[in-house]
């Protein structure tokens, strides 16, 4: 079964009189366990698509399921618990909390999920170490560059250790050689432990290293939408 199911899906947006038809009929499967890279010009629908697939929005028209369950049909508690269990998000904005600690802001997710102080702690600990930040614990978001936020960013999002992990340009603000490390970290999480990754970027040095590229373009899928 696969992860990720969506059939003829279409998301319109109304701004006033205007109708913004940001996906216009998609059709994408994706397995457990693929390292997959959404990507296309701005405005073409990527960032529209993460948020379906993870069950923040859901479609206008079409068929969404996320392991066989269509979104549509869950309550928003149901919804809320597959975010909270199942899925880890990586913000473009970052989406830290500015009054607590990056440490804090680590915590946060295994705290909602009933972790035990102490637990959340040391898991925490332990992915900010992998991020490059074991000296940066205690610091909050407005004193860390956008890519010490960024890095916080991303070790929230794998603190849960969540199925699939849906990332909006993750390395957007990272120089060449976090980026390297980041990318490789990821990756070692999907090889190892069958995490899903789903990106959307423009970055070429996360392009080089996905297996499969969805090519957005104008709310379509060009290619790429269905796994060879």
């Amino acid at each position: 079964m696969p992860l990720i199911e969506m059939m003829d899906i279409k998301k319109d947006y109304y701004l006033g009189e205007t109708v913004v038809h940001a996906l216009k009929g998609i059709d994408m499967t994706i397995d457990k366990g693929e390292f997959v890279a959404v990507w296309g010009p701005s405005g073409s629908g990527k960032t529209t698509l993460l948020n379906l697939i993870g069950a923040i929005d859901e479609p206008s028209e079409g068929q969404l399921l996320i392991e066989g369950r269509e979104v549509a049909r869950l309550s928003d508690n149901i919804r809320t618990e597959l975010r909270n269990d199942s899925i880890g998000f990586i913000f473009q904005g970052f989406n830290l909390i500015p009054v607590l600690s990056s440490l804090e802001n680590v915590m946060l997710p295994l705290e909602i999920s009933g972790i035990p102080l102490s637990g959340a702690r040391d898991e925490a600990k332990r992915r900010l170490d992998e991020v490059g930040l074991s000296d940066y614990v205690n610091h909050r978001p407005d004193k860390m560059s956008g890519g010490q936020q960024q890095r916080v960013a991303i070790a929230r999002a794998l603190v849960t250790k969540p199925s699939l992990v849906i990332a909006d340009e993750p390395t957007a603000n990272l120089d060449s050689d976090t980026s390297r490390n980041i990318i490789g970290l990821m990756r070692n999480l999907n090889k190892k432990e069958k995490t899903t990754f789903i990106f959307s970027t423009h970055d070429q040095r996360l392009l080089n290293k996905v297996e499969r590229l969805v090519r957005l373009e104008d709310g379509r899928i060009l290619n790429g939408g269905d796994k060879k």
